[in-house]
């Protein structure tokens, strides 16, 4: 029996799912008879805006050996004006956000054979099939990685800043580094003045939203000042990474994207949305940060996954004949960090759903006080922005002279 209604424009026919689930398990197709199939949703917390679904099929097969089952990793990609986050986005703006966003990229890469060119300890789940549904659509079907869980200790982390420092610099990676974008360059440049200057920078100089009692317990002056000061330069800043040398970037390497194998060393890269050029540094940013921004590790644990993870980045350019100097790398890292994540730190979900932007409450006695979670999360992105601040003024002395470039 079969059911796998919930897919729609993402199913296939059952005689290539059957082909799918033989080649699979090495068996000829021939001597093979599909017994069954069922779909059903992954349970995945976090939204993305270019995915338009995500689901697990299993086939089951009669075989020559007995019965088998085998399960596949469905994924429907599309253009993130379907979105529903997209309404928010300014009428005027919107041309340019959905060309800031490339969703062709990721079956791109699927496609591609960057799983022969990654350096050894990444790989990557196997494509067995990359399929246009529409013009605005693609569904890409994976075999499904035996995956273990791991809470990630700083030694795990650093090797997989190294592995992501020999990405950065691979010379085998550099060909396929842009792929996807021809649909709009996702620079920093066009960051800063794409979705930073349209849609962060007017909030974060806003007087009226930082009277919201969440914004006010949690990011004080000073914090929003230090900020702001950071916000007059970010010309400057623009300026001196883009004499970084480029690099091959996964985009959005944090551990939920980065699975460790069952009885394997190598850790296979998943989610290529946001894959690109982009200066040297640019991964570090969401290994470190990702999973403080869900709340999967305090913020205070920064500093020291930091002095574990950089080294070991600059360990992975070495590796791949990129010299770079450290210092370099670090500043490149802090900016990057700043204008990524530290200026829009203070967008929490759910925040305009508490009490008023004027500090007033919006009707009722539950409107008089802010969620404790929702005041605890601020706490920690505002954790977030003072740890990237005091790195970018670390590194200050660095900004001097512009980095060397190098191919």
């Amino acid at each position: 029996m079969s059911d796998r209604t919930i897919l729609g424009s993402a199913d296939v026919p059952d005689q290539q799912l059957l082909a799918y689930a033989a080649a699979a398990l090495s068996l000829d197709e021939a001597d093979c008879r599909l017994a069954g199939s069922r779909a059903e949703v992954v349970d995945y917390d976090l939204d993305a805006i270019t995915t338009g679904g995500r689901w697990w099929v299993t086939a089951d097969l009669e075989t020559p050996d007995g019965p088998a089952s085998v399960r596949f990793f469905v994924k429907l990609v599309q253009s993130w004006s379907r979105s529903p986050y997209f309404a928010f986005v300014p009428p005027e703006m919107r041309e340019l956000a959905e060309r800031g966003v490339p969703w062709r990229t990721e079956p791109l890469v699927y496609a591609s054979d960057l799983g022969e060119r990654l350096p050894d300890g990444l790989t990557m789940a196997g494509a067995v099939d990359v399929r246009p549904v529409d013009e605005l659509s693609t569904v890409i079907w994976l075999r499904e990685v035996d995956v273990v869980e791991s809470d990630w200790p700083v030694e795990q982390l650093a090797r997989a800043a190294r592995l992501l420092g020999r990405l950065a610099a691979s010379p085998d990676v550099r060909p396929l580094s842009s792929l996807g974008e021809a649909d709009g360059r996702r620079g920093v440049r066009s960051y800063a003045e794409g979705r930073l200057a349209g849609q962060v920078v007017p909030l974060l100089r806003a007087d009226e939203l930082w009277q919201h009692p969440v914004l006010a317990a949690t990011f004080d002056a000073p914090l929003r000042g230090r900020l702001l000061a950071h916000l007059d330069r970010v010309g400057e800043h623009v300026e001196w990474l883009e004499t970084v040398p480029d690099g091959t970037a996964h985009g959005d390497a944090c551990t939920n994207n980065l699975l460790v194998q069952a009885g394997g060393d190598d850790l296979v890269l998943i989610d290529f949305g946001f894959w690109s050029t982009q200066p040297i540094g640019f991964d570090l940013g969401q290994l470190l940060l990702g999973d403080v921004q869900i709340g999967r590790r305090p913020a205070a644990t920064l500093p020291a996954v930091e002095q574990g993870c950089l080294p070991a980045y600059v360990d992975g350019l070495r590796d791949e004949g990129c010299d770079l100097p450290l210092d370099v790398v670090r500043r490149a890292h802090a900016l990057q960090m700043l204008i990524f994540t530290g200026f829009s730190s203070f967008m929490l979900e759910g925040l305009l759903e508490q009490p008023g932007r004027d500090g007033r409450d919006g009707g009722g006695d539950e409107g008089k006080a802010a969620a404790p979670d929702l005041l605890e999360q601020a706490a920690e992105r505002a954790r977030i922005a003072e740890f990237v601040l005091d790195l970018v003024d670390e590194t200050e002395a660095v900004a001097a002279a512009p980095a060397r470039r190098r191919a």
